[in-house]
């Protein structure tokens, strides 16, 4: 993929990122996409193709400015990031992205960028929208700042290993989860079970609505205590 050889005058914005990546880009004689200026500021710059529902987000890995994280969006989901001290791969990996490029394209372009298996999968023939759920909540953990949270990442995992579980569109809200029969979760009319806190002073609480039903040392325990409660045949969301 080419990129687009800059002309007339550069649109930087988005504060003191989006004018060090403007001169980065410059330097490569590229044009960077447009820049979303309701979420972009000084520390933060996003870029975007409409079109094809891309979204480039840079974020300063420090107060400095001397890194990068930069995280790579299709219609609204996570797929990618990376980590990178070099400008000029940020502005490769935005202009690559929102120009079409693919993941492994764009990654050739900007080796920083990082993505898993279900990713490309997903590029390749779109999941189902409870499959990719799942999969888009636990691969958080390999991405700041939600890799901050060994114990929500756990309770996902366990709640995934678990077949009955797995069928249904998992919901998270201030790091809790429960589970919806249907993918547009509302939970007065389609939750189905218990909710299960990871932080529930120092346990895995099990909860129905605000009313403490147990608690548990592990995941694991926690998960099987709601799995056991559940309606025969309940599934797949839909």
């Amino acid at each position: 993929m080419g990129y687009g050889v800059g002309s007339g005058e550069s649109n930087w914005g988005g504060g003191v990122l989006g004018e060090i990546l403007g001169r980065a880009a410059e330097g490569l004689g590229v044009v960077l996409p447009e820049q979303d200026g309701q979420r972009s500021g000084s520390g933060t710059a996003e870029y975007v193709d409409a079109g094809l529902g891309r979204r480039v987000r840079v974020q300063s890995a420090d107060e400095q400015r001397r890194a990068f994280w930069v995280y790579l969006q299709s219609n609204g989901k996570h797929l990618a990031c990376g980590w990178t001290a070099d400008p000029a791969e940020v502005v490769r990996a935005a202009v690559a992205w929102t120009g079409g490029a693919g993941l492994e394209e764009t990654k050739g372009q900007a080796p920083c960028i990082g993505f898993r298996p279900w990713a490309l999968a997903h590029e390749r023939e779109p999941l189902g929208a409870v499959e990719l759920a799942w999969c888009l909540k636990l691969d958080r953990i390999h991405m700041p700042s939600m890799n901050r949270f060994p114990r929500v990442h756990a309770l996902l995992a366990a709640a995934y290993a678990q077949p009955v579980l797995r069928q249904l569109m998992p919901v998270t809200s201030h790091f809790n989860l429960w589970f919806s029969t249907s993918t547009t979760a509302r939970w007065n009319t389609t939750r189905v079970g218990y909710m299960i806190r990871p932080h529930d002073e120092g346990f895995y609480g099990v909860r129905n609505g605000s009313e403490l039903l147990a608690r548990f040392e592990t995941p694991q325990e926690a998960v099987a205590f709601v799995v056991a409660v559940l309606p025969e045949g309940i599934g797949p969301a839909c």
